[in-house]
Order: C-alpha cells, then sequence, then structure tokens
C-alpha cells in the first residue's frame, strides 16, 4: 500500500528499537518506517539479486514480503547467493530464504509462492503486491514480468548481471519507461550466455541487488530521484558507474494480455533447430569414450571447446583444448583442422552444448565433421571419474 493511512499503522516498542537509526533520518521519520510496515514487495527469485535483496528489504521493516522461485540451492550457488547456507544445498530456495529472513526479522510476513512463473499465474501474483522486483536471469521471464506489472499498474525494479557488469533500474513508474523500452525486441536465443556459461563475480550480485532494495525503499518512502528513466550501469573491473537516459517510446506495442513469453523469444524454435542439428549429429557417450581412451587408439583427436580458466578445473586426459570463441573467429578453426591431420574428430565442452555448437562451426567453416559427447565432462565427472571436479 503505496499511500497506507498511517493513523491505523501502529509501530512496536520493539520497532522503535529496531528501526531507530532510520527512524532519527528526517526522510524516514516515524512516517517513513510505518509505509515500510504496511508495504508490501513481491520479490522474483531468491538468486544472485534477490538474495542481497530479500535481506535488505527485511531488515529495512517490509512488513509483507513475497517470494517466487521454484529451485533447490546448489552448491555453485553459494558464492553469490548470501541468503543461502550450506546447510540448505539441496532443498528449497523460499524455505531457506525464509528462514533467513525472519532470523533478521521476525515481524516480517513471508509469501512463499513455490512455482514457476507463467502467463497463467503471473498477473494473479503481481496484482497482491505494491511492487515488484525482478531478480530473474533470462528474457521470457523478464518480459513477462515487465508485462504483468504493466497490466496490473505497479513498478517493476530491475536489475541485471553478468560477469563483471551489472544494470540496474525502475520500469513502469510514474509514466516512465518499461523493459520493452530498453528492449523492444529479445536477442536471439543464446546470444548472450549465462551466469552458468559465462560466470559472474559474486559481489557485483551484492552491489546491484542493493541497489534495487534501495529504490525499492525510495519508492516506498515517497522520497529521492528514482532510477525511472535512467538505467544505471556498473562495471565492477573498473569501478565505474556510467547512467543511459530511457524513455517510453511512443510507438511500441501497448500490451493488452499476457502472451505466449518462450514463443516470444524464439525458445521454441531454437530448441527445434538444435534438436534437428543433435539429430544429424554423430554422439559418442562418455564409456565409448572411455573404452575409446583405454585402448591406446590414435585414430582420433579430442578437442576441448570450454575457456582456458574451464580447463584449469577439470579436463580429460588426452584432450586438447580450442576454446569454442576461437573456432568461431576462424583461427581456431584452422587451428582444428591442422590438428587433426586425417584423424577422426571427437569434441566435449562442459555439458555438450558448446561442443555441439562447435561441430557446426567447423563444419561450416572448414568442412570438417565431428562427434560429440554426450554430457560433457560433466557426465565424465559424474560417471567415470568422481575426481574430476564439478563446477
Amino acid at each position: 500500500m503505496l499511500n497506507p493511512n498511517l493513523d491505523e499503522i501502529q509501530l512496536s516498542r520493539d520497532d522503535y528499537e529496531r528501526y531507530s537509526r532510520h527512524i532519527i533520518l528526517p526522510e524516514v521519520g516515524l512516517d517513513g518506517q510505518k509505509r515500510l510496515k504496511a508495504a508490501s514487495v513481491l520479490c522474483i527469485g531468491t538468486g544472485g539479486l534477490g538474495s542481497p535483496l530479500l535481506l535488505y528489504l527485511a531488515a529495512a521493516g517490509i512488513g509483507r514480503i513475497g517470494i517466487v522461485d521454484f529451485d533447490v540451492v546448489d552448491h555453485s550457488n553459494l558464492h553469490r547467493q548470501v541468503i543461502h547456507g550450506t546447510s540448505w544445498v539441496g532443498k528449497p530456495k523460499i524455505e531457506s530464504a525464509k528462514s533467513r529472513i525472519l532470523e533478521i526479522n521476525p515481524y516480517c510476513q513471508v509469501d512463499l509462492h513455490e512455482t514457476r512463473l507463467s502467463a497463467e499465474n503471473a498477473l494473479g501474483l503481481v496484482e497482491q503486491y505494491d511492487i515488484v522486483v525482478d531478480g530473474t536471469d533470462n528474457f521470457p521471464t523478464r518480459y513477462l514480468v515487465n508485462d504483468a506489472c504493466v497490466l496490473a499498474n505497479k513498478p517493476n525494479v530491475y536489475g541485471s548481471i553478468f560477469r563483471f557488469e551489472g544494470q540496474a533500474t525502475v520500469f513502469n513508474y510514474e509514466g516512465g519507461p518499461n523493459y520493452r523500452d530498453l528492449y523492444p525486441e529479445p536477442p536471439p536465443p543464446g546470444l548472450v550466455p549465462s551466469c552458468a556459461e559465462g560466470g559472474v563475480l559474486g559481489v557485483l550480485c551484492g552491489i546491484i541487488g542493493t541497489i534495487q532494495a534501495t529504490e525499492t525503499v525510495k519508492i516506498i518512502l515517497g522520497q529521492g530521484n528514482t532510477l525511472s528513466g535512467r538505467l544505471l550501469l556498473y562495471n565492477a573491473l573498473d569501478m565505474t558507474f556510467r547512467e543511459l537516459k530511457l524513455r517510453p517510446n511512443p510507438v511500441r506495442p501497448v500490451i493488452e494480455t499476457l502472451i505466449d513469453y518462450e514463443e516470444f523469444c524464439g525458445i521454441p524454435q531454437a530448441k527445434a533447430a538444435e534438436e534437428q542439428a543433435k539429430a544429424a549429429m554423430q554422439e559418442i557417450t562418455v564409456q565409448d569414450l572411455k573404452q575409446l581412451l583405454d585402448s591406446g587408439s590414435q585414430d582420433f583427436v579430442l578437442l576441448d571447446v570450454r575457456n582456458p580458466n574451464e580447463y584449469q578445473i577439470a579436463q580429460i586426459p588426452g584432450s586438447v583444448l580450442v576454446p569454442l570463441p576461437e573456432i568461431e573467429d576462424g583461427n581456431g578453426a584452422n587451428q582444428v583442422k591442422e590438428l587433426l591431420n586425417g584423424h577422426r574428430l571427437i569434441v566435449h565442452c562442459k555439458s555438450g552444448m558448446r561442443s555441439a555448437k562447435a561441430i557446426g562451426v567447423l563444419k561450416e567453416k572448414v568442412g570438417i565433421e565431428g562427434t560429440n559427447v554426450t554430457g560433457g565432462i560433466l557426465a565424465w565427472s559424474r560417471e567415470i571419474d568422481p575426481s574430476v571436479p564439478e563446477y
């Protein structure tokens, strides 16, 4: 409730003690703390951005927090998703997040929505809260969150992160732009790597997530200048902030209903093309590869197309590293052709996705056919050699 009846909201003795450093701020004061207590915020995701965001919203005294997530905590989450602990690995993220929130603030109402956000449920969820904060990591869900916020007329506090860079803004607030003004059309599937593929600096999530929390608190308080109309860009390596102006596009399509966002972003088409290419591609299991390596056969080259830092983490014995970006540039493709010298080509990566792409590129650029290792080095670690680290 962004305009609550403040006379109906009471602060307890514990509230006065807990929020005293807030209340003495003239920009917050007693009325501001009451506004925070009356407010409700829906957080989409409890990952890298959702973790610091939820911690600080709970600590700030937000009265009601909704969490949407359907994932479980994984060891690979812990370097950046600071709301979760080791004891929660394998358990639902929303339960982990609720437990930590209530440790910080036992007076916060926490609503759990253990579900995948979809066109069927998004509007009903968004309408229940004053503000929505987008902590997602994929384009279909970002468009879905945006359009639901537009239809429900709710502010959308946005953030995204990749490697060492992050961005944040506020969409759909007081006539300002929405996500479709930043991205009128989705990029082709696979063009933007995920954090699982490209990596992310853990503390970057904390910076962008706390910026989102700051904007959320400012909107509730009605204080300061929000990032509406401004896209804040942060580079952790350079320690620089830049701003880009955002304006509503007068000719953007009118959002009238929620659609199939997977279809809108070309995901089914990309998957179909991928499956078609995979069906035409020769494959080898890690078990068959192990037998081939054990046999001492010299008639093949095992090519690893991961990045050099991944190769340092884990290798399949006898593999030769030529990263996919170098193959795509052309020089790497010629290097592979020279390496083969008439031998057959077997290619692997982390999970089998980049290796399949590399085989397609090699066929197109230098006419080389290759065999893809199903499941990549992850399958090798799980099914052949557990001493090889998973990452």
